[in-house]
Order: C-alpha cells, then sequence, then structure tokens
C-alpha cells in the first residue's frame, strides 16, 4: 500500500485565506525543482467560503489519476474536509503547512469583535472551530513553523511557541501521521525552503527528515 501511495509525482496545492494562486508559487516552483507535476486550485475565501471550495476541489480530483494534496493554513482545512466528505478521493498524502487545524484563537479573536469579523469573510467558521480528529485513510502530515512573526500575536495569546498567527498546539490534530517544526512564519512557510524539502519528504516517504 505505501509503495502505491508513493507511486505519483502530482501534486495540486490550495492556498489560504486572503491569498490566490500565485501566493503559492514560491512552493510550487521548489516542489517543481523536486520532480513534482504541480498545479495550484484556487477559490474566493472571503466572498466564496469554504462550502464551495470544498465542492469545487470534490469535483476536480474524483475520477482522476492519483494525486498528493498540500495546503498551507485555511487550504489545509479545505483539503482535509474534502478528504473527510470524499474518502474514496485518489489522494495518497496530504501536507497541511501551518493550518489551524484544531480551530485558530487569532480567528475566534477576530470574530468576537464587530470591525474585525467581515475580514474573515465566510471562512469565518471553519477556521474558529477547526476539524475533527482525522481518522481518514489517507496520511496526512503537518509542516507547523515557530517564528513568532504576525498579526496573530497582535490580536490572540498563543499558549506555547506559535508562527506569528497559528499556535503549535493548534497544529497537533489527533490522527495526523506525523508532524514536524521549520524555522518559519506562518506567512513564511509558502517561502520556506525547509518547509518546501519536508513536505516532499513527506509526500514521497510518509514521513518527515529525522523521523522512524
Amino acid at each position: 500500500m505505501e509503495e502505491s501511495r508513493s507511486s505519483t509525482t502530482r501534486v495540486v496545492l490550495v492556498h489560504g485565506i486572503w491569498n490566490a494562486k500565485s501566493w503559492l508559487a514560491p512552493l510550487a516552483r521548489r516542489l517543481r525543482g523536486d520532480g513534482f507535476e504541480v498545479e495550484v486550485f484556487g477559490y474566493p475565501s472571503i466572498l466564496g467560503g469554504p462550502e464551495p471550495a470544498i465542492a469545487a476541489l470534490i469535483e476536480k480530483l474524483k475520477d482522476g489519476p492519483p494525486v498528493h494534496l498540500v495546503g498551507h493554513s485555511l487550504g489545509g482545512l479545505i483539503g482535509m474536509e474534502a478528504l473527510r466528505r470524499a474518502p474514496a478521493l485518489p489522494v495518497q498524502r496530504m501536507v497541511c503547512l501551518g493550518s489551524p487545524l484544531c480551530g485558530s484563537q487569532a480567528a475566534r479573536s477576530l470574530g468576537q469583535r464587530r470591525w474585525t469579523a467581515p475580514v474573515l469573510g465566510r471562512s469565518g467558521r471553519l477556521l474558529q472551530a477547526g476539524c475533527a480528529p482525522w481518522a481518514g485513510s489517507v496520511p496526512v502530515g503537518m509542516v507547523a513553523g515557530n517564528v513568532a512573526r504576525g498579526i496573530g500575536r497582535l490580536i490572540a495569546r498563543f499558549d506555547g511557541e506559535s508562527d506569528g498567527t497559528v499556535g503549535l498546539s493548534e497544529t497537533r490534530l489527533p490522527g495526523l501521521a506525523a508532524h514536524c517544526v521549520v524555522p518559519a512564519s506562518h506567512t513564511g512557510l509558502v517561502f520556506s525552503a525547509d518547509a518546501a524539502r519536508q513536505a516532499a519528504r513527506f509526500l514521497r516517504e510518509g514521513r518527515f527528515d529525522g523521523q522512524d
């Protein structure tokens, strides 16, 4: 089973909130340099929100060839929800980059303020609640950052280390196959050579550097 999971080099990237497909260009370039065939899935994260994005991602992947998923921030939650709702999707492995799978304290803080809640748009509920513990068949790995640089630290108090927007504890969803930490901020995960290398390692082997 693991051999078949690692046979594909096709990867679909999913961006986070307030971003567009072009935001993932640095990560896409690094993964292509590592031998992957990369495509970026775009969606309107504020006005559209997760529900149509999840449905569109499922439609895109179903009945297609084997593929890996990589989601940054909100993109990781959208990918996880797509896998949960459509477990027969031909996804081999998935990597989340700094996704608050356990729910985001920063998003909850924004949602409590009348003048800041609209910035989350229709994505607020998913970011605030996070995902249920993972029990699906697709191995999911998390690459989290620990450089506390970002707007989150201005509006929320984190219990322990964070990437400036998401706390490390918010990335540790029960059921993940593997978890690693790289020196990057939340935004910096997209530009990080370490994050790209770890993502590529997990997609190929189901584990991160330094893990058995």
